[in-house]
């Protein structure tokens, strides 16, 4: 197959179980199985390294992004209105975090009733 950077090939396949615990409830918990497939030969500590990073995106702007600004429930979903919509958000949330707002959405309502101190924060 050919990549971005020339030839890729498959290496290694990679089947991860894991105990998922239910948030709302903290005591229905139950076994998923993901699978995944890499171009390099990759020991089980780097291959959960990744997978945990990849959560850690997840939950840390994905979730942000449709929890929080109704990511999902947008109805713009043609030409590159969505890419641009989903920069901004990203935008948003990376000048939030610089300026120390832990909780996204309280950070949002704050702003949303102080547009100064919002237009401080784009130095503007």
């Amino acid at each position: 197959m050919s990549g971005l950077w020339g030839e890729v090939h498959v290496t290694q396949l990679v089947r991860i179980m894991r105990e998922v615990d239910d948030a709302r409830t903290r005591t229905a918990r139950h076994t998923e199985t993901v699978y995944g497939v890499t171009s390099t030969n990759a020991g089980r500590r780097v291959l959960l390294a990744a997978s945990r990073g990849q959560w850690q995106i997840e939950n840390g702007l994905h979730w942000v992004r449709d929890a929080t600004m109704g990511e999902d429930a947008s109805k713009v979903r043609s030409g590159s209105a969505p890419r641009v919509l989903a920069t901004l958000r990203n935008l948003a949330i990376g000048i939030l975090r610089l300026a120390g707002v832990g909780n996204i959405a309280k950070g949002l309502r704050h702003l949303s009733r102080r547009p100064a101190i919002a237009l401080s924060l784009l130095g503007l």
